[in-house]
């Protein structure tokens, strides 16, 4: 048996915003990583009552000093030797940035192979939902130290300023996003009424596909970014990793889309996490470093 591995670091430390009701955020990630098998220290950005896309909804954003003290306390805990990676998703302002890629650095310190991803939530097809300057902290701050990353293809545009209307310029800008791994989620897809996950690293262009659904419910970048990581962890190879995990988001979409769901159904299909049975096209690209010659 392999001590070695079976003693290494599974903690993962989840920084996102906690909502009393629904399925993103902290809500999504934690409960996917503890579903999989991997304990979790969750820390909120920001508490609200419920996804501001349902109405109306009270912010309680920590008050920076206090945030800044509690990433702190992290930092020299006694068990931060436990922890194997950090994902951090929603920031409540831009200053917290910088006491997250903090924690980072005190992890990796500890951890040298800790992984840290950074999911950039910050917008979508109708533009930035944050302050221009929380936008810019991540891109600035946390995108650089990141090992991966998991933009959508908006949050991927305006990071790099430019339209990205085809898989050669969301590939072209993923390549000069900065981490060494970019998994960029509403990827265009080669098959009509398709969206697509594109995974690009070092030596590979990946892109696994789905069928689109309509009036998706919101959550789904945040659990993307944590089965991801779940995959990761466990020692399965890239593609492995980005098939199963758009399987199984995909799965527990269209699975919520049937019931009518106005929220990802987690808890109801929590198997399809670990298991699941939906088909997904996977496809391997020319990478764009390659393709300098051309």
């Amino acid at each position: 048996m392999n001590t070695e591995k079976a003693d290494a670091p599974r903690a993962v430390i989840v920084i996102s915003s906690h909502v009393a009701r629904g399925s993103v955020g902290n809500r999504a990630a934690v409960f996917a990583l503890e579903t999989l098998g991997f304990p979790v220290w969750a820390v909120p950005t920001v508490t609200l009552p419920w996804h501001p896309g349902h109405g109306r909804a009270t912010r309680i954003v920590p008050p920076l000093d206090q945030f800044k003290a509690l990433m702190a306390d992290l930092e020299r805990a006694p068990w931060l030797g436990e922890v194997g990676a950090v994902l951090s998703g929603y920031l409540g302002e831009a200053g917290q940035a910088d006491a997250v890629a903090s924690l980072v650095g005190a992890v990796k310190a500890k951890t040298p192979d800790a992984i840290y991803i950074c999911d950039p939530v910050m917008g979508d097809s109708g533009g930035l939902y944050v302050p221009e300057t929380t936008a810019i902290a991540m891109r600035d701050r946390l995108m650089p130290i990141a090992n991966i990353a998991t933009p959508n293809r908006y949050e991927l545009e305006w990071m790099a300023g430019a339209p990205l209307p085809d898989l050669k310029s969301v590939m072209a800008a993923a390549l000069h996003a900065g981490p060494s791994t970019m998994l960029v989620t509403s990827a265009p897809a080669m098959m009509a009424g398709s969206t697509g996950n594109l995974l690009l690293d070092g030596s590979q262009a990946l892109l696994a596909e789905h069928r689109l659904i309509d009036k998706p419910p919101n959550g789904l970048g945040d659990l993307t970014a944590a089965v991801y990581l779940a995959r990761i962890l466990s020692g399965q190879p890239a593609a492995k990793a980005l098939q199963s995990t758009t399987a199984a988001v995909y799965e527990i979409l269209a699975r919520t889309a049937k019931r009518g769901g106005d929220e990802l159904q987690l808890e109801t299909d929590a198997q399809s996490l670990s298991h699941p049975m939906a088909m997904v096209q996977l496809r391997h690209l020319l990478h764009p470093g390659r393709d300098k010659r051309a």
